[in-house]
């Protein structure tokens, strides 16, 4: 049997192939767009230093805001007033562009590591906490009133009924997430960084080096399906029950 994984590398090589053939054989130059022996070519160890600081502000974002969006969403469930208190402020920081947040985020904690982190924490915490919410709502009716004549506590209500079915919910919202979060670690990066990859884009469109340009985009890439991969394989191990249906 054909692995899953086959049909999109032969996919990929073929678009490689094809890519080189025609900015060989059209003799494009390497600044407008650089074959890809040439991006594999600017791979070099300040590339592997800029995807690992990036890579770790995009985890360390995406976790702690999973672990926030969990603990605000159970509040939510537990208290009806505070989601209708709390919820539309969520809503108008998910609609306000990370963009035009990321300069204050630079003036308030500087060009450290901690801007990018909070940047993919805000970009991170929506869609986690209103599949979370949707999904500590989802148990049927039927099993709680079951749960309440067997006269179950909030407790082992919420751990053994609803924590159960709002899993599906919530990994479908951390793998949206996990890619996110890449993409708010380079925002921040692109305000204000010395490092990362976002910094790498920033000098080398100033140079014109575009192989390196896009050795730093082929590796942002890989960091967002690496982290989107490495969800699916925990949810495929810790909800083997579920049909994809929440998803």
């Amino acid at each position: 049997m054909i692995s899953r994984a086959a049909t999109p590398l032969a996919f990929g090589l073929f678009l490689l192939v094809a890519w080189q053939v025609i900015v060989t054989l059209g003799h494009v130059p390497e600044y407008l767009l650089p074959a890809p022996t040439a991006i594999v070519a600017a791979v070099d160890r300040s590339l592997a230093v800029s995807f690992a600081v990036t890579f770790t502000e995009a985890a360390a974002g995406f976790l702690i805001a999973s672990v926030l969006a969990f603990a605000v969403a159970t509040l939510f469930v537990r208290y009806h007033a505070l989601e209708d208190g709390l919820f539309p402020i969520a809503i108008a920081v998910k609609t306000t562009p990370i963009v035009a947040i990321a300069p204050l985020l630079v003036i308030w904690l500087g060009t450290g590591w901690w801007s990018k982190i909070v940047a993919a924490i805000l970009i991170c915490f929506f869609p986690v906490l209103v599949n979370t919410v949707k999904g500590l709502k989802a148990a049927d009716l039927e099993y709680r009133e079951l749960f309440d004549t067997l006269g179950a506590s909030r407790a082992q209500e919420f751990r053994k009924l609803r924590i159960p079915y709002c899993l599906p919910y919530l990994f479908s919202a951390l793998k949206i997430s996990s890619s996110l979060a890449v993409i708010g670690a380079i925002v921040g990066e692109f305000v204000g960084a010395t490092q990362g990859l976002g910094y790498l884009i920033i000098v080398a469109s100033a140079h014109l080096e575009t192989a390196t340009l896009f050795s730093a985009i082929f590796a942002a890439a890989f960091a967002g399906i690496a982290m989107f991969y490495v969800i699916g394989f925990a949810e495929r191990r810790l909800i083997f029950w579920s049909s994809g249906d929440a998803q």
